[in-house]
C-alpha cells in the first residue's frame, strides 16, 4: 500500500474547507484505481491534513494531482498557501 499526506496551514474557513472536500474531492478520491481510504483531518489552529491510502503507487500520486487541481479550482481563497506532501510506501498499519 502507498499513502499520500497533504499538510495544509492558513486555512482560512474549516467547516467549510470540510464541507467542500466532503461533497466534491471525496468522491474524486474513491474513483482512482487502487482506493482504500481517505481522511480529512482539522488539527486545529488552520491546519488541516488529508491522508490517502491505495493498493499502489500510481494511485497515491493520482491522488495528488487530483487534490492539486481541486484545490486551485474549488478552494483556492480557504486553502491560501501550498501543501506540504509527503508520499511513500506503507511500511506499517494496523
Amino acid at each position: 500500500m502507498y499513502a499520500a499526506v497533504r499538510r495544509y496551514e492558513g486555512v482560512t474557513d474549516s467547516a467549510e474547507t470540510a464541507r467542500l472536500v466532503n461533497e466534491g474531492f471525496v468522491p474524486l478520491m474513491r474513483q482512482v484505481s487502487g482506493f482504500v481510504a481517505y481522511y480529512w483531518i482539522d488539527a486545529g489552529d488552520g491546519v488541516m491534513v488529508s491522508t490517502s491510502v491505495f493498493q499502489n503507487r500510481a494511485g497515491a500520486d493520482e491522488s495528488n494531482a487530483r487534490a492539486a487541481d481541486f484545490v486551485r479550482d474549488n478552494l483556492a481563497s480557504l486553502l491560501p498557501n501550498p501543501p506540504r506532501v509527503m508520499a511513500g510506501e506503507v511500511v506499517a498499519s494496523a
